[in-house]
């Protein structure tokens, strides 16, 4: 019997028995965004393999304070860390595994049709600038839709979230305003509106609340049937979020990506035609060198190298990027790094 541990809600770790002698368990932590496709690997791989990934949604930040203390094999993060972040850490790689667009999801009934809006409208929408849905800036960029006369109510994230990150990166990017103001982060000082705690509680808030508006991961959006923004791109093409036009948005990143994967891969330039402009890459974080002594990074190792490579099809079943071949063999390469008690893992 193999003991380890899971999850209780505030993300620390219980203790779990297992009932097969050889199972190796993996516990992790972070990233609400990936958590879907993280889960669907964990199940596909453990069907060929003694391995069980045990993964919990707490958020970005949350996974990356997890990591800091110790706890769990690896944390996912759609934000990954800076240099000045690391400072105090152990090594940590830094694996891109997938990538995905950030929806603005909204709830306005009788709209009739599906919303548009530029960047600095947005911006101008969550820096509570705009707070009408009738608002000129609105009916400008939606001719012919009869607006209703209802206050806006914003709905963001309240937890670090690596879905944060991205989403306020893209409205540093193109709005000065709200850089000034707000800035971008795991979490930012939000002028106004609702909290929640996970995506799941920003959907089900906006799906519930009528004239609310907010934002989250494709595959959430989906699996709740919520309306979805078009938002225009540096190309003046209004596009809707999906795996394609992600992928259009990572794509046009390959050459600052190569240089460093940390790179944001939001408001792509007006040569990427197609892309989404709020997309971004998630992160696998693991400690270079796990001291553990049974295996487990090697078996981490494996499991990720099957993340990407033959996991990369299943992305896009569950709304998610396959990789650009640049970027997967980068992440190929970093997996190279890893070792156990000093030594390389194969």
């Amino acid at each position: 019997m193999v003991t380890g541990c899971n999850y209780s809600e505030d993300g620390k770790p219980e203790e779990v028995k297992y009932q097969t002698t050889d199972v190796q368990p993996f516990f992790a932590s972070g990233s609400t965004f990936i958590a879907p496709l993280i889960n669907r690997w964990g199940a596909d791989y453990e069907k060929t393999h003694k391995v069980h990934v045990n993964y919990h949604p707490i958020g970005s930040g949350g996974g990356i304070k997890n990591l800091r203390e110790g706890v769990g094999a690896f944390a996912a993060s759609d934000a990954p860390l800076s240099d000045g972040d690391l400072k105090g850490m152990p090594e940590i790689v830094q694996i891109p595994v997938t990538a995905g667009p950030v929806c603005v999801i909204y709830n306005v009934p009788g709209l009739g049709s599906q919303l548009k809006l530029s960047g600095k409208t947005l911006a101008g929408i969550f820096a509570g600038n705009i707070i009408s849905w009738e608002d000129p800036a609105i009916a400008r960029e939606n001719p012919g839709i009869k607006l209703p006369h209802a206050a806006i109510v914003v709905v963001h994230r309240s937890d670090g979230s690596g879905t944060t990150a991205i989403f306020t990166n893209y409205l540093s990017k193109v709005s000065p305003e709200w850089l000034s103001k707000f800035g971008n982060g795991l979490s930012v000082q939000w002028q106004s509106g609702i909290g929640g705690d996970g995506s799941s509680v920003v959907i089900n808030t906006v799906k519930h609340t009528p004239g609310t508006i907010g934002y989250t991961e494709l595959s959430y959006a989906k699996q709740e049937s919520v309306a979805v923004a078009a938002i225009q791109n540096r190309a003046g093409e209004y596009v809707t979020p999906s795996p394609k036009s992600a992928f259009l948005a990572v794509n046009a990143f390959t050459s600052e990506l190569a240089n460093d994967l940390r790179t944001p891969i939001v408001d792509p330039p007006a040569t990427a035609k197609g892309a989404y402009p709020i997309s971004g890459l998630s992160f696998i974080l693991i400690p270079k060198d796990n001291t553990h002594g049974r295996g487990e990074q090697q078996a981490l190792r494996d499991f990720l190298g099957y993340s990407l490579s033959t996991g990369q099809d299943v992305a896009e079943q569950l709304s998610y990027t396959k990789l650009p071949p640049q970027v997967q063999q980068q992440g190929e390469a970093l997996l190279t790094q890893l070792t156990e008690s000093g030594k390389p893992t194969k």
